[in-house]
Protein backbone atom coordinates (compact mmCIF):
# COMPACT_ATOMS: atom_id res chain seq x y z
CA UNK A 1 0.00 0.00 0.00
CA UNK A 2 2.70 2.48 0.99
CA UNK A 3 4.73 1.91 -2.15
CA UNK A 4 1.70 2.21 -4.41
CA UNK A 5 0.54 5.40 -2.73
CA UNK A 6 3.97 6.96 -3.15
CA UNK A 7 4.14 5.97 -6.80
CA UNK A 8 0.76 7.50 -7.48
CA UNK A 9 1.89 10.60 -5.62
CA UNK A 10 5.07 11.08 -7.59
CA UNK A 11 3.49 10.25 -10.91
CA UNK A 12 0.40 12.40 -10.64
CA UNK A 13 2.47 15.36 -9.48
CA UNK A 14 4.21 15.35 -12.81
CA UNK A 15 7.52 13.93 -11.59
CA UNK A 16 7.71 11.75 -14.66
CA UNK A 17 7.24 13.38 -18.05
CA UNK A 18 6.96 11.36 -21.21
CA UNK A 19 9.59 12.72 -23.55
CA UNK A 20 10.95 12.05 -26.99
CA UNK A 21 7.71 11.10 -28.71
CA UNK A 22 9.37 11.87 -32.00
CA UNK A 23 7.69 11.92 -35.36
CA UNK A 24 4.16 11.68 -36.63
CA UNK A 25 1.36 10.18 -34.62
CA UNK A 26 0.92 6.87 -36.36
CA UNK A 27 -0.92 8.06 -39.41
CA UNK A 28 -3.92 9.97 -38.07
CA UNK A 29 -6.24 10.70 -40.96
CA UNK A 30 -9.37 12.72 -41.56
CA UNK A 31 -11.26 15.09 -39.32
CA UNK A 32 -12.35 13.84 -35.88
CA UNK A 33 -16.04 13.46 -35.11
CA UNK A 34 -17.73 16.34 -33.30
CA UNK A 35 -17.08 16.30 -29.57
CA UNK A 36 -19.85 15.14 -27.21
CA UNK A 37 -21.36 17.55 -24.72
CA UNK A 38 -19.78 17.28 -21.27
CA UNK A 39 -22.01 16.33 -18.35
CA UNK A 40 -19.96 16.84 -15.17
CA UNK A 41 -20.57 14.16 -12.55
CA UNK A 42 -18.88 12.85 -9.42
CA UNK A 43 -17.36 9.38 -9.20
CA UNK A 44 -15.15 7.67 -6.63
CA UNK A 45 -12.09 5.42 -6.52
CA UNK A 46 -12.42 2.70 -3.90
CA UNK A 47 -9.52 1.71 -1.66
CA UNK A 48 -7.76 -1.65 -1.84
CA UNK A 49 -9.29 -4.71 -0.16
CA UNK A 50 -6.56 -5.29 2.42
CA UNK A 51 -6.15 -5.92 6.13
CA UNK A 52 -4.82 -2.36 6.51
CA UNK A 53 -7.87 -0.85 4.82
CA UNK A 54 -9.87 1.50 7.02
CA UNK A 55 -12.97 1.29 4.83
CA UNK A 56 -14.56 -2.06 5.90
CA UNK A 57 -16.47 -2.70 2.66
CA UNK A 58 -17.44 -6.31 3.46
CA UNK A 59 -19.56 -7.94 6.14
CA UNK A 60 -16.89 -10.69 6.27
CA UNK A 61 -13.53 -9.55 7.64
CA UNK A 62 -11.76 -12.53 6.09
CA UNK A 63 -12.41 -11.27 2.54
CA UNK A 64 -9.65 -8.70 3.00
CA UNK A 65 -7.34 -10.82 5.18
CA UNK A 66 -3.62 -11.03 4.49
CA UNK A 67 -2.17 -14.20 2.99
CA UNK A 68 -1.45 -17.04 5.40
CA UNK A 69 1.71 -16.76 7.52
CA UNK A 70 3.40 -20.07 8.31
CA UNK A 71 4.60 -20.55 11.89
CA UNK A 72 6.43 -23.35 13.72
CA UNK A 73 7.20 -24.06 17.33
CA UNK A 74 10.62 -22.67 18.24
CA UNK A 75 11.08 -20.82 14.93
CA UNK A 76 11.12 -17.03 14.37
CA UNK A 77 7.92 -15.30 13.30
CA UNK A 78 6.88 -16.33 9.80
CA UNK A 79 9.61 -18.97 9.51
CA UNK A 80 7.39 -22.03 9.35
CA UNK A 81 7.50 -24.53 6.46
CA UNK A 82 5.96 -23.71 3.10
CA UNK A 83 2.20 -24.08 3.32
CA UNK A 84 0.26 -26.31 0.95
CA UNK A 85 -2.77 -24.45 -0.38
CA UNK A 86 -5.62 -25.46 -2.67
CA UNK A 87 -6.65 -23.46 -5.73
CA UNK A 88 -8.63 -20.99 -3.62
CA UNK A 89 -6.00 -20.37 -0.96
CA UNK A 90 -7.16 -22.72 1.78
CA UNK A 91 -4.57 -24.70 3.73
CA UNK A 92 -4.79 -28.44 2.99
CA UNK A 93 -2.52 -29.66 5.81
CA UNK A 94 -0.18 -28.49 8.56
CA UNK A 95 3.20 -29.96 9.44
CA UNK A 96 3.78 -31.36 12.96
CA UNK A 97 4.53 -28.49 15.33
CA UNK A 98 3.30 -25.97 12.79
CA UNK A 99 0.36 -23.65 12.52
CA UNK A 100 -0.74 -20.73 10.36
CA UNK A 101 -2.24 -17.34 10.95
CA UNK A 102 -3.42 -14.33 9.05
CA UNK A 103 -3.93 -10.65 9.81
CA UNK A 104 -7.63 -9.87 9.68
CA UNK A 105 -7.23 -6.19 10.46
CA UNK A 106 -4.27 -3.92 11.09
CA UNK A 107 -4.31 -0.31 12.16
CA UNK A 108 -8.01 0.14 12.84
CA UNK A 109 -7.51 -0.05 16.61
CA UNK A 110 -10.52 1.42 18.41
CA UNK A 111 -12.34 1.91 15.11
CA UNK A 112 -12.74 -1.86 14.74
CA UNK A 113 -16.18 -2.65 16.16
CA UNK A 114 -16.38 -4.42 19.49
CA UNK A 115 -19.05 -7.06 19.91
CA UNK A 116 -19.89 -10.60 18.84
CA UNK A 117 -17.96 -11.86 15.79
CA UNK A 118 -19.47 -14.90 14.10
CA UNK A 119 -16.86 -17.26 12.69
CA UNK A 120 -18.14 -20.01 10.37
CA UNK A 121 -16.18 -22.58 8.37
CA UNK A 122 -16.31 -25.97 6.75
CA UNK A 123 -14.06 -28.89 7.66
CA UNK A 124 -12.51 -29.94 10.94
CA UNK A 125 -9.84 -28.13 12.86
CA UNK A 126 -9.06 -25.56 15.52
CA UNK A 127 -9.36 -21.79 15.03
CA UNK A 128 -8.86 -18.86 17.39
CA UNK A 129 -8.86 -15.05 17.29
CA UNK A 130 -6.17 -13.07 19.06
CA UNK A 131 -4.95 -9.50 19.33
CA UNK A 132 -7.79 -8.40 21.60
CA UNK A 133 -9.63 -9.53 24.69
CA UNK A 134 -11.89 -12.33 23.47
CA UNK A 135 -14.46 -14.63 24.99
CA UNK A 136 -15.89 -17.65 23.19
CA UNK A 137 -19.66 -17.38 23.73
CA UNK A 138 -20.81 -20.22 21.46
CA UNK A 139 -19.01 -23.22 20.03
CA UNK A 140 -20.49 -25.72 17.59
CA UNK A 141 -19.15 -27.72 14.63
CA UNK A 142 -18.20 -25.16 11.99
CA UNK A 143 -19.30 -22.18 14.04
CA UNK A 144 -17.88 -19.93 16.75
CA UNK A 145 -19.32 -16.78 18.28
CA UNK A 146 -16.54 -14.77 19.86
CA UNK A 147 -17.02 -11.59 21.87
CA UNK A 148 -14.24 -9.17 21.01
CA UNK A 149 -13.53 -6.31 23.39
CA UNK A 150 -11.01 -3.47 23.25
CA UNK A 151 -9.43 -4.41 19.91
CA UNK A 152 -5.69 -4.04 19.64
CA UNK A 153 -3.83 -2.51 16.73
CA UNK A 154 -3.84 -5.86 14.88
CA UNK A 155 -6.38 -8.69 14.93
CA UNK A 156 -5.21 -12.18 13.92
CA UNK A 157 -6.94 -15.44 13.08
CA UNK A 158 -4.90 -18.52 13.93
CA UNK A 159 -5.36 -22.00 12.44
CA UNK A 160 -3.95 -24.33 15.09
CA UNK A 161 -5.00 -27.62 13.54
CA UNK A 162 -6.72 -28.89 10.40
CA UNK A 163 -7.83 -32.36 9.32
CA UNK A 164 -5.81 -33.77 6.40
CA UNK A 165 -8.95 -35.50 5.10
CA UNK A 166 -11.42 -32.68 5.82
CA UNK A 167 -9.35 -29.48 6.08
CA UNK A 168 -10.74 -26.22 7.38
CA UNK A 169 -11.95 -24.01 4.51
CA UNK A 170 -14.52 -21.39 3.58
CA UNK A 171 -13.72 -19.40 6.72
CA UNK A 172 -15.91 -16.36 7.24
CA UNK A 173 -15.51 -13.85 10.05
CA UNK A 174 -18.64 -11.72 10.17
CA UNK A 175 -18.63 -8.35 11.87
CA UNK A 176 -21.04 -7.79 14.78
CA UNK A 177 -24.66 -7.82 13.64
CA UNK A 178 -23.78 -8.74 10.04
CA UNK A 179 -23.81 -12.55 10.04
CA UNK A 180 -27.12 -12.83 8.17
CA UNK A 181 -26.06 -13.54 4.58
CA UNK A 182 -29.68 -13.09 3.46
CA UNK A 183 -29.69 -9.42 4.49
CA UNK A 184 -30.54 -6.89 1.75
CA UNK A 185 -26.94 -5.63 1.66
CA UNK A 186 -25.65 -9.09 0.71
CA UNK A 187 -21.86 -9.35 1.24
CA UNK A 188 -21.44 -5.58 1.56
CA UNK A 189 -21.35 -3.61 4.77
CA UNK A 190 -24.59 -1.56 4.83
CA UNK A 191 -22.70 1.60 5.82
CA UNK A 192 -20.35 1.14 2.87
CA UNK A 193 -23.28 0.94 0.46
CA UNK A 194 -24.98 3.94 2.02
CA UNK A 195 -21.80 6.01 1.90
CA UNK A 196 -21.30 5.74 -1.87
CA UNK A 197 -24.88 5.53 -3.03
CA UNK A 198 -25.41 8.14 -5.72
CA UNK A 199 -21.88 8.12 -7.15
CA UNK A 200 -22.12 8.28 -10.93
CA UNK A 201 -19.17 5.93 -11.41
CA UNK A 202 -17.16 3.66 -9.15
CA UNK A 203 -13.61 3.09 -10.38
CA UNK A 204 -12.23 -0.27 -9.29
CA UNK A 205 -8.51 0.28 -9.92
CA UNK A 206 -7.34 -0.45 -6.36
CA UNK A 207 -10.31 -2.73 -5.67
CA UNK A 208 -8.98 -4.92 -8.50
CA UNK A 209 -5.36 -4.67 -7.27
CA UNK A 210 -4.47 -3.39 -10.74
CA UNK A 211 -0.96 -2.04 -10.21
CA UNK A 212 1.57 -4.79 -10.90
CA UNK A 213 -1.19 -7.35 -11.44
CA UNK A 214 0.02 -10.86 -12.31
CA UNK A 215 -3.28 -11.93 -13.86
CA UNK A 216 -2.84 -13.21 -17.42
CA UNK A 217 -5.28 -16.00 -18.20
CA UNK A 218 -8.97 -16.40 -17.47
CA UNK A 219 -8.22 -19.18 -15.00
CA UNK A 220 -6.06 -16.76 -12.98
CA UNK A 221 -8.87 -14.36 -12.20
CA UNK A 222 -10.18 -14.01 -8.65
CA UNK A 223 -13.45 -15.81 -7.90
CA UNK A 224 -16.03 -15.55 -5.10
CA UNK A 225 -14.70 -18.86 -3.72
CA UNK A 226 -11.23 -17.44 -3.06
CA UNK A 227 -10.14 -17.27 0.56
CA UNK A 228 -9.25 -13.59 0.38
CA UNK A 229 -9.39 -10.82 -2.20
CA UNK A 230 -6.29 -9.05 -0.89
CA UNK A 231 -3.90 -10.51 -3.46
CA UNK A 232 -5.81 -10.72 -6.74
CA UNK A 233 -8.55 -8.18 -6.07
CA UNK A 234 -12.32 -8.41 -5.86
CA UNK A 235 -13.88 -10.79 -8.43
CA UNK A 236 -15.84 -9.39 -11.33
CA UNK A 237 -19.08 -10.97 -10.09
CA UNK A 238 -18.88 -8.91 -6.92
CA UNK A 239 -17.80 -5.76 -8.76
CA UNK A 240 -20.89 -5.91 -10.95
CA UNK A 241 -23.08 -6.69 -7.95
CA UNK A 242 -21.75 -3.61 -6.17
CA UNK A 243 -22.34 -1.36 -9.18
CA UNK A 244 -25.90 -2.66 -9.48
CA UNK A 245 -26.61 -2.08 -5.80
CA UNK A 246 -25.18 1.45 -5.91
CA UNK A 247 -26.87 2.33 -9.19
CA UNK A 248 -23.45 3.40 -10.46
CA UNK A 249 -21.55 2.76 -13.67
CA UNK A 250 -18.54 0.48 -13.01
CA UNK A 251 -15.06 1.42 -14.22
CA UNK A 252 -12.93 -1.67 -14.83
CA UNK A 253 -9.14 -1.75 -15.28
CA UNK A 254 -7.94 -4.65 -17.41
CA UNK A 255 -4.66 -6.21 -16.12
CA UNK A 256 -1.71 -5.21 -18.27
CA UNK A 257 -0.72 -8.80 -19.12
CA UNK A 258 -4.26 -10.15 -19.52
CA UNK A 259 -4.70 -12.10 -22.75
CA UNK A 260 -7.68 -11.83 -25.07
CA UNK A 261 -9.43 -14.80 -23.47
CA UNK A 262 -9.22 -13.13 -20.06
CA UNK A 263 -10.65 -9.88 -21.42
CA UNK A 264 -13.39 -11.70 -23.33
CA UNK A 265 -14.44 -13.82 -20.36
CA UNK A 266 -14.45 -10.80 -18.05
CA UNK A 267 -16.52 -8.76 -20.50
CA UNK A 268 -19.04 -11.56 -20.98
CA UNK A 269 -19.59 -11.83 -17.23
CA UNK A 270 -20.19 -8.08 -17.06
CA UNK A 271 -22.61 -8.21 -19.99
CA UNK A 272 -24.59 -11.04 -18.39
CA UNK A 273 -24.83 -9.45 -14.94
CA UNK A 274 -24.73 -5.66 -15.27
CA UNK A 275 -28.00 -3.77 -14.95
CA UNK A 276 -29.04 -2.88 -18.53
CA UNK A 277 -29.42 0.74 -17.44
CA UNK A 278 -25.71 0.92 -16.61
CA UNK A 279 -22.67 1.55 -18.81
CA UNK A 280 -19.26 -0.05 -18.28
CA UNK A 281 -16.12 2.08 -18.33
CA UNK A 282 -13.04 0.29 -19.68
CA UNK A 283 -9.37 1.20 -19.21
CA UNK A 284 -6.17 -0.66 -19.98
CA UNK A 285 -4.48 -1.17 -16.60
CA UNK A 286 -3.67 2.02 -14.67
CA UNK A 287 -1.19 4.78 -15.43
CA UNK A 288 0.73 2.72 -17.96
CA UNK A 289 2.61 5.94 -18.77
CA UNK A 290 4.06 5.98 -15.22
CA UNK A 291 7.63 4.66 -15.27
CA UNK A 292 7.47 3.49 -11.66
CA UNK A 293 4.73 0.91 -12.23
CA UNK A 294 5.46 -2.59 -13.63
CA UNK A 295 2.81 -2.11 -16.31
CA UNK A 296 4.89 0.69 -17.82
CA UNK A 297 7.91 -1.57 -18.26
CA UNK A 298 5.70 -4.21 -19.83
CA UNK A 299 4.23 -1.73 -22.32
CA UNK A 300 7.70 -0.50 -23.26
CA UNK A 301 8.91 -4.06 -23.76
CA UNK A 302 5.92 -4.95 -25.93
CA UNK A 303 6.12 -1.69 -27.87
CA UNK A 304 9.79 -2.29 -28.59
CA UNK A 305 9.08 -5.87 -29.64
CA UNK A 306 6.42 -4.67 -32.08
CA UNK A 307 8.60 -1.89 -33.44
CA UNK A 308 6.23 0.87 -32.38
CA UNK A 309 8.89 3.40 -31.45
CA UNK A 310 12.58 4.17 -31.47
CA UNK A 311 12.63 5.14 -27.78
CA UNK A 312 11.01 3.73 -24.66
CA UNK A 313 8.52 6.57 -24.20
CA UNK A 314 7.15 6.34 -27.72
CA UNK A 315 7.10 2.55 -27.76
CA UNK A 316 5.26 2.33 -24.44
CA UNK A 317 2.75 5.03 -25.26
CA UNK A 318 1.91 3.60 -28.66
CA UNK A 319 1.56 0.08 -27.28
CA UNK A 320 -0.82 1.46 -24.65
CA UNK A 321 -2.91 3.02 -27.41
CA UNK A 322 -2.98 -0.13 -29.51
CA UNK A 323 -3.63 -2.58 -26.67
CA UNK A 324 -6.36 -0.33 -25.28
CA UNK A 325 -8.16 -0.43 -28.62
CA UNK A 326 -7.77 -4.21 -28.89
CA UNK A 327 -9.39 -4.51 -25.48
CA UNK A 328 -12.14 -2.09 -26.45
CA UNK A 329 -12.89 -4.19 -29.55
CA UNK A 330 -13.25 -7.34 -27.44
CA UNK A 331 -15.70 -5.58 -25.15
CA UNK A 332 -17.64 -4.24 -28.12
CA UNK A 333 -18.10 -7.75 -29.47
CA UNK A 334 -19.23 -9.00 -26.06
CA UNK A 335 -21.74 -6.16 -25.72
CA UNK A 336 -22.85 -6.13 -29.35
CA UNK A 337 -21.56 -2.60 -29.88
CA UNK A 338 -20.24 0.35 -27.90
CA UNK A 339 -23.53 1.94 -26.81
CA UNK A 340 -23.21 0.67 -23.23
CA UNK A 341 -19.45 1.21 -23.03
CA UNK A 342 -17.23 4.15 -22.17
CA UNK A 343 -13.75 3.50 -23.56
CA UNK A 344 -11.08 5.57 -21.82
CA UNK A 345 -7.56 6.35 -23.01
CA UNK A 346 -5.60 7.51 -19.96
CA UNK A 347 -2.50 9.68 -19.92
CA UNK A 348 -0.47 11.93 -17.65
CA UNK A 349 -2.21 15.22 -16.95
CA UNK A 350 1.05 17.16 -17.23
CA UNK A 351 1.80 16.17 -20.82
CA UNK A 352 -0.54 17.33 -23.58
CA UNK A 353 2.00 16.15 -26.17
CA UNK A 354 1.73 12.60 -24.85
CA UNK A 355 -2.07 12.90 -24.82
CA UNK A 356 -2.04 13.86 -28.48
CA UNK A 357 0.22 10.95 -29.36
CA UNK A 358 -1.94 8.50 -27.41
CA UNK A 359 -5.22 9.44 -29.08
CA UNK A 360 -3.87 10.00 -32.61
CA UNK A 361 -1.70 6.91 -32.98
CA UNK A 362 -3.44 4.69 -35.53
CA UNK A 363 -6.49 6.96 -35.23
CA UNK A 364 -7.01 5.75 -31.68
CA UNK A 365 -9.54 8.46 -30.91
CA UNK A 366 -11.96 6.87 -33.37
CA UNK A 367 -12.25 3.79 -31.16
CA UNK A 368 -12.47 5.65 -27.84
CA UNK A 369 -14.93 7.81 -25.95
CA UNK A 370 -12.82 9.69 -23.43
CA UNK A 371 -9.40 11.11 -22.71
CA UNK A 372 -8.73 10.44 -19.02
CA UNK A 373 -6.29 12.42 -16.86
CA UNK A 374 -5.56 12.88 -13.15
CA UNK A 375 -5.39 16.67 -12.66
CA UNK A 376 -4.26 16.68 -9.02
CA UNK A 377 -3.38 19.88 -7.19
CA UNK A 378 -0.88 19.95 -4.36
CA UNK A 379 2.76 19.64 -3.41
CA UNK A 380 5.29 16.80 -3.46
CA UNK A 381 8.60 18.25 -2.22
CA UNK A 382 11.55 17.65 -4.50
CA UNK A 383 14.02 15.21 -2.87
CA UNK A 384 17.39 16.54 -1.78
CA UNK A 385 19.91 16.34 -4.59
CA UNK A 386 17.27 15.99 -7.31
CA UNK A 387 17.01 18.57 -10.10
CA UNK A 388 14.70 21.46 -9.37
CA UNK A 389 11.34 21.90 -11.04
CA UNK A 390 7.86 23.22 -10.35
CA UNK A 391 7.74 21.44 -6.98
CA UNK A 392 9.31 23.14 -3.92
CA UNK A 393 12.15 21.85 -1.79
CA UNK A 394 11.12 20.50 1.61
CA UNK A 395 13.14 23.26 3.30
CA UNK A 396 10.89 25.86 1.68
CA UNK A 397 7.87 24.41 3.46
CA UNK A 398 9.30 23.83 6.92
CA UNK A 399 7.98 26.30 9.44
CA UNK A 400 4.94 27.30 7.41
CA UNK A 401 1.62 27.53 9.18
CA UNK A 402 -1.34 25.67 7.73
CA UNK A 403 -2.70 28.93 6.35
CA UNK A 404 0.64 29.77 4.74
CA UNK A 405 0.82 26.32 3.18
CA UNK A 406 -2.70 26.66 1.78
CA UNK A 407 -1.75 30.10 0.44
CA UNK A 408 1.00 28.38 -1.51
CA UNK A 409 -1.30 25.64 -2.75
CA UNK A 410 -3.85 28.22 -3.87
CA UNK A 411 -1.31 30.51 -5.46
CA UNK A 412 0.84 27.98 -7.31
CA UNK A 413 -0.39 24.39 -7.25
CA UNK A 414 -4.03 25.08 -8.05
CA UNK A 415 -3.32 27.25 -11.12
CA UNK A 416 -0.99 24.54 -12.47
CA UNK A 417 -3.76 21.95 -12.17
CA UNK A 418 -6.29 24.25 -13.81
CA UNK A 419 -3.92 24.89 -16.70
CA UNK A 420 -3.52 21.15 -17.23
CA UNK A 421 -7.28 20.74 -17.35
CA UNK A 422 -7.51 23.31 -20.14
CA UNK A 423 -4.60 21.79 -22.08
CA UNK A 424 -6.14 18.32 -21.91
CA UNK A 425 -9.55 19.68 -22.86
CA UNK A 426 -8.11 21.13 -26.05
CA UNK A 427 -6.67 17.74 -27.00
CA UNK A 428 -9.93 15.97 -26.18
CA UNK A 429 -12.04 18.50 -28.05
CA UNK A 430 -9.87 18.35 -31.17
CA UNK A 431 -10.43 14.61 -31.31
CA UNK A 432 -14.11 14.40 -30.41
CA UNK A 433 -13.51 12.90 -26.96
CA UNK A 434 -14.90 13.57 -23.52
CA UNK A 435 -12.42 14.85 -20.94
CA UNK A 436 -12.67 12.81 -17.74
CA UNK A 437 -10.62 12.53 -14.55
CA UNK A 438 -9.79 8.94 -13.66
CA UNK A 439 -8.38 10.33 -10.42
CA UNK A 440 -8.57 13.80 -8.92
CA UNK A 441 -8.28 15.84 -5.74
CA UNK A 442 -5.61 17.31 -3.51
CA UNK A 443 -2.06 15.99 -3.64
CA UNK A 444 -0.08 16.78 -0.50
CA UNK A 445 2.54 14.09 0.11
CA UNK A 446 5.06 14.33 2.95
CA UNK A 447 7.76 11.94 1.76
CA UNK A 448 10.96 13.53 0.49
CA UNK A 449 13.16 10.95 -1.19
CA UNK A 450 14.33 8.16 1.09
CA UNK A 451 13.83 10.27 4.20
CA UNK A 452 10.74 10.59 6.34
CA UNK A 453 9.65 14.10 7.14
CA UNK A 454 7.34 13.98 10.12
CA UNK A 455 6.91 17.75 10.21
CA UNK A 456 5.66 17.88 6.62
CA UNK A 457 3.45 14.85 7.18
CA UNK A 458 1.75 16.55 10.12
CA UNK A 459 1.44 19.84 8.24
CA UNK A 460 -0.12 18.19 5.19
CA UNK A 461 -2.58 16.21 7.32
CA UNK A 462 -3.65 19.36 9.12
CA UNK A 463 -4.15 21.13 5.80
CA UNK A 464 -6.44 18.36 4.60
CA UNK A 465 -8.61 18.75 7.69
CA UNK A 466 -8.70 22.55 7.54
CA UNK A 467 -12.00 24.16 6.43
CA UNK A 468 -10.13 26.10 3.78
CA UNK A 469 -9.35 22.85 1.96
CA UNK A 470 -13.06 22.65 1.25
CA UNK A 471 -12.95 26.10 -0.34
CA UNK A 472 -10.01 25.04 -2.51
CA UNK A 473 -11.99 21.98 -3.61
CA UNK A 474 -14.90 24.21 -4.55
CA UNK A 475 -12.66 26.35 -6.79
CA UNK A 476 -11.07 23.23 -8.24
CA UNK A 477 -14.40 21.61 -9.05
CA UNK A 478 -15.85 24.79 -10.54
CA UNK A 479 -12.77 25.07 -12.73
CA UNK A 480 -13.23 21.49 -13.90
CA UNK A 481 -16.77 22.31 -14.97
CA UNK A 482 -15.68 25.54 -16.69
CA UNK A 483 -12.88 23.71 -18.50
CA UNK A 484 -15.43 21.37 -20.07
CA UNK A 485 -14.66 18.38 -17.87
CA UNK A 486 -17.10 15.49 -17.72
CA UNK A 487 -16.85 12.71 -15.12
CA UNK A 488 -14.49 13.34 -12.17
CA UNK A 489 -13.52 10.35 -10.00
CA UNK A 490 -11.98 11.42 -6.72
CA UNK A 491 -8.99 9.53 -5.36
CA UNK A 492 -9.85 8.05 -3.03
CA UNK A 493 -12.64 6.90 -0.76
CA UNK A 494 -11.38 6.05 2.74
CA UNK A 495 -7.78 5.91 3.94
CA UNK A 496 -5.53 7.13 6.72
CA UNK A 497 -3.44 10.26 6.40
CA UNK A 498 0.25 9.39 6.37
CA UNK A 499 3.59 10.31 4.85
CA UNK A 500 2.40 8.45 1.75
CA UNK A 501 -0.43 10.85 1.17
CA UNK A 502 -3.77 12.13 2.41
CA UNK A 503 -5.93 10.47 -0.19
CA UNK A 504 -9.06 9.46 1.69
CA UNK A 505 -12.15 11.62 1.92
CA UNK A 506 -12.48 9.99 5.33
CA UNK A 507 -9.67 8.45 7.36
CA UNK A 508 -11.87 5.76 8.89
CA UNK A 509 -15.17 4.24 7.87
CA UNK A 510 -16.90 5.55 10.99
CA UNK A 511 -15.66 9.16 10.75
CA UNK A 512 -18.24 11.93 10.77
CA UNK A 513 -18.43 13.09 7.13
CA UNK A 514 -19.30 16.61 8.28
CA UNK A 515 -15.74 16.90 9.58
CA UNK A 516 -14.26 16.27 6.13
CA UNK A 517 -14.07 19.53 4.16
CA UNK A 518 -13.12 17.55 1.04
CA UNK A 519 -16.12 15.24 1.18
CA UNK A 520 -18.55 18.02 1.99
CA UNK A 521 -17.30 20.10 -0.95
CA UNK A 522 -17.63 17.14 -3.32
CA UNK A 523 -21.16 16.33 -2.13
CA UNK A 524 -22.19 19.96 -2.54
CA UNK A 525 -20.76 20.06 -6.08
CA UNK A 526 -22.47 16.79 -7.04
CA UNK A 527 -25.83 18.06 -5.77
CA UNK A 528 -25.38 21.28 -7.73
CA UNK A 529 -25.10 19.07 -10.84
CA UNK A 530 -28.34 17.28 -10.04
CA UNK A 531 -26.82 14.11 -8.56
CA UNK A 532 -28.69 12.50 -5.70
CA UNK A 533 -25.89 11.56 -3.34
CA UNK A 534 -26.04 10.35 0.23
CA UNK A 535 -24.40 12.18 3.08
CA UNK A 536 -25.05 15.32 5.12
CA UNK A 537 -25.55 18.74 3.63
Amino acid sequence: MKRVALLVALAAAGALLVRGLGGASGGATGAPPPGPKATPRLGINLSSPADWSTELPFTDLFRSARGWISQKDGAPFGAGPKLVLDAHGWITRLEPGGWAETVLSSGLGPHLPSGDYTLVYEGQGELELWGARTTVKQRAPGRLVIALEAPGENIFLRLRATSPTDPVRKIRVYLPGLADTRAPSGPWHPAFLARWKGMAVVRFMDFQQTNGSKLRHLGDRPTPDDATFAEKGVPVEWLVDLANRLGADPWFCMPHEADDEYVRGFAEIVKARLDPARRAWIEYSNEVWNGQFPQHGYAVQMGRKLGLGKDDSTAGLRYTSRRSREIFAIWERAFGGATRLRRALAVQAANAEAATELVRFEDGYRRADALAIAPYFGLVPTPAGAPGGEQPRAAELHGLSVEQLLDRVEGTALPIALGRMKDARRVAERHGLLLVAYEAGQHLVGVTGAENDDALTALFAAANQHPRMGALYQRYLEAWTQAGGDLLCHFSSVGRNSKWGNWGLLEYFDDDPRRSPKLMALLSWARSLGQTVNGPR
